[in-house]
């Protein structure tokens, strides 16, 4: 663990992009052999305003880190926040603790937020309007979405006090579990449901992307899952029923226009409607 830690402590940034296209790479090619739909869409077309916003979140992140590091520091040096005020804390345990608490804070936090304040939904709803869901999905944010949650990864890193490497670790695991979970793939259904009980499986995510609520607004979890059960907030739904996109911005054409998208955000709020199935 010590080794896996100053690892991340001082990870250079072509290591972090080679997670990035090394992880979109291989579930970009395996979405090939263990389709879970098989769209009729034209791959790279879909592909391009998704990796668009990609770099947007990555030029995002990369222009504010200055903020997280600083905080990451402070923490360390003042001994601030929830992991370092539990003593005796083994190494794996301050480790395990402090990545489960910045998920739930960055992540599944934020992420709820988003669906219950209506301006930040009119954000988020820049990542529902894809009707093709597969890996590139997983980075399609609004920049002013990549703003938001990397206010409240700031938020996490200040409140549960985690050092720089647990944050890097952290964004790395988180990096390769949104492409896995949003990738068009079909795992066999016994290990998807027992994964879900932990972590985040991609049917369990899948849920979350159908076009009508209530299950637009369930299972809220990035990498672990136990957040969504803790809170009431995880849903089932059988993989053949769900729709891809949103009910209330039904153009596919435009949902896929890199112009259209970065204009949802001022469009007029439009209450969604409620599936009975």
């Amino acid at each position: 663990m010590e080794t896996i830690i100053n690892y991340f402590e001082t990870i250079p940034s072509l290591h972090r992009s080679l997670i990035l296209v090394g992880g979109l790479t291989f579930f970009w090619l395996l979405e090939g052999s263990l389709p879970l739909f098989k769209f009729t869409y034209k791959k790279w077309k879909h592909a391009i305003p998704n990796i668009f916003f990609t770099l947007t979140t990555v030029v995002v992140n990369f222009s504010l880190a200055f903020l997280l590091i600083a905080t990451s520091d402070w923490v360390k040096e003042n001994e601030f926040g929830i992991i370092n005020w539990i003593p005796n804390l083994p190494l794996w345990a301050y480790v395990l603790l402090g990545l489960l608490l910045l998920d739930f804070i960055g992540a599944y936090l934020a992420h709820y937020v988003e669906h219950k304040v209506k301006p930040l939904w009119m954000v988020h709803l820049v990542h529902h309007s894809d009707h093709n869901v597969d890996t590139t999905t997983a980075n399609r944010h609004h920049p002013l979405e990549s703003v938001i949650r990397f206010a409240f990864t700031l938020a996490g890193v200040f409140i549960v006090g985690t050092p720089i490497a647990i944050v890097f670790l952290y964004q790395s695991l988180s990096l390769v579990a949104t492409q896995f979970t949003h990738a068009n793939i079909k795992l066999p259904e016994k290990v998807d449901d027992l994964m879900s009980y932990i972590l985040v499986s991609p049917n369990m995510h899948k849920v979350h992307h159908h076009y009508q609520l209530p299950y637009t607004d369930s299972n809220y979890g990035n990498i672990f899952s136990i957040w969504d059960r803790i809170f009431g907030t995880y849903m089932k739904l059988e993989p053949s029923k769900i729709v891809y996109g949103v009910d209330t911005f039904p153009d596919e054409e435009a949902n896929g226009k890199i112009g259209e998208l970065l204009k949802q955000p001022f469009h007029k709020y439009r209450k969604p409607t409620t599936t009975n199935s």
